[in-house]
């Protein structure tokens, strides 16, 4: 079998999703955009199980599933949900020396995150795991035709 196109082209793949986000969050570097892309993936595993944890990761390109469960340590039980104004300290506060995120980063990543998979599998995914968290991953005001996913 040959290598899925994921793995082969996985950089190629991450630097068009940076490229989106950036973007979408009016960021000028890849650092401050993988700062707050890395927040945003954070925030949201936080509340999860770590078997929801590994749904989310099945269906995610290969450096954002990374990214995802890079430095976790697995609580004892996921952390409440809680309002969009909490959410976005949380994910502001994420390296705050060193952070430029801005307050729209999670409907940003949320929206370069679905021109980047199969929307279909991400809203079965989180169709299971409930309102709070498909509400969490709404890209905010968007045009279907932008969110189409990318082929590159």
């Amino acid at each position: 079998m040959p290598m899925p196109w994921t793995f082969r082209h996985s950089q190629k793949d991450f630097s068009a999703f940076l490229a989106d986000a950036a973007d979408r969050m009016d960021l000028t570097t890849d650092n401050a955009t993988y700062t707050a892309v890395e927040a945003v993936l954070h925030c949201f595993r936080a509340r999860q199980s770590p078997q929801q944890v590994a749904d989310f990761a099945q269906v995610r390109p290969p450096i954002l599933r990374a990214i995802l469960i890079e430095d976790w340590t697995i609580p004892d039980r996921p952390a409440p949900w809680a309002d969009r104004d909490r959410f976005i300290a949380e994910v502001m506060s994420h390296r705050c020396a060193h952070n430029l995120t801005p307050d729209n980063a999670i409907e940003a990543t949320a929206w370069a995150l679905r021109r980047h998979l199969r929307q279909v599998d991400l809203d079965r995914v989180l169709e299971r795991f409930g309102p709070a968290a498909r509400a969490f991953w709404t890209p905010g005001e968007a045009d279907p035709a932008q969110l189409a996913q990318r082929i590159l």
